[in-house]
């Protein structure tokens, strides 16, 4: 179980997954109980897992290499990295936004599901802080990556809540 009372994969990232190059390096942002990371690598790539809390990985799989860092305290722990592709779910930290877009090698896809104005309504998230404005992610990969697919909505599963979904390769 993620903190968010999550296992499965979102599916939002079962749906692009297949266009990551085969075989290839997938970067896990905040990734919790490493429940992207773990369905990942048994796809068969090499999965790169991040978390402030890495003790909520438990045991990760071969392929998975997980790493404790402060994303927004500390540096950006993978400086000179690329990635065929970064997932983020339910995590937002806007100055990493950039960085994430510059970490994709070309081909590299960003598949990012988080919560959006209006989840205040359904419970927490509700600190505008952690919610993203209406266009939020197409602006910060608006000119830089090809958006592939991208919901503003409200969902009821696998809880209520606001989203904002993108999916975005780069060229």
């Amino acid at each position: 179980m993620s903190r968010h009372g999550l296992s499965e994969p979102s599916a939002w990232v079962r749906r692009f997954a297949p266009m990551i190059r085969p075989g290839g390096t997938v970067l896990d942002v905040a990734c919790g109980s490493g429940r992207h990371a773990r369905w990942l690598a048994q796809l068969g790539f090499e999965v790169d897992a991040v978390d402030r809390e890495p003790a909520l990985f438990v045991d990760p799989p071969r392929g998975v290499t997980l790493l404790g860092a402060d994303l927004e305290a500390g540096p950006w722990p993978y400086a000179g990295r690329a990635y065929d592709a970064i997932v983020v779910t339910n995590y937002l930290h806007r100055p990493l936004l950039p960085i994430l877009v510059e970490a994709l090698e070309p081909g590299g896809v960003l598949v990012y599901e988080t919560f959006a104005q209006g989840n205040e309504r359904f419970g927490k998230p509700s600190n505008p802080a952690f919610l993203l404005a209406p266009g939020e992610l197409l602006d910060a990969v608006r000119g830089r990556l090809r958006v592939i697919a991208y919901e503003d909505l409200s969902v009821e599963v696998p809880r209520p809540a606001a989203v904002q979904r993108l999916a975005a390769r780069r060229g």
